[in-house]
């Protein structure tokens, strides 16, 4: 199997995580930075990334709204993920509901301080999108 990688993608900031090469564990990788709305620019550090890691597919978080709706926030994923594609790049669209709630859980019970915590929020949220859907796609829940 292949690597992959998932994505938090934000207003300035995308996290990004990276699977083991059997496609069962994600870890954090980097935070790609950029100016606010600027996703052509997110686009190329992400290109950079996905042949630095030879990685062709990636899970990128679709942010709903609880009730299921896709907001101005999840039309912009859907963009960037037609972005991706055009680079001849699988990606894979992935409910994000509560990623970066519950990656803010996990750093606060490891006692992580708050600065800390606003430098890697975004590639913990990243883990979490990406280990949910290896856990689907290798069988668990």
């Amino acid at each position: 199997m292949e690597r992959l990688i998932g994505l938090d993608l934000g207003s300035v900031t995308c996290g990004v995580a990276i699977s083991d090469p059997l496609g069962m564990i994600a870890r954090s990788l980097t935070t790609v930075r950029f100016p606010a709305d600027n996703y052509k620019q997110c686009l190329a550090e992400v290109l950079k990334i996905l042949e630095e890691h030879k990685v062709k597919t990636v899970v990128l978080g679709l942010p709903k709204h609880m009730n299921g709706d896709i907001g101005v926030r999840g039309q912009i994923s859907q963009k960037f993920a037609k972005m991706l594609e055009e680079h001849d790049i699988t990606v894979h669209l992935w409910d994000e509901r509560l990623t970066t709630v519950s990656a803010e859980r996990i750093l606060i019970q490891g006692n992580v301080s708050r600065k800390k915590r606003k430098k890697v929020i975004d590639q913990m949220a990243a883990v979490q999108i990406l280990q949910s859907y290896l856990d689907r796609q290798n069988g668990g829940f």
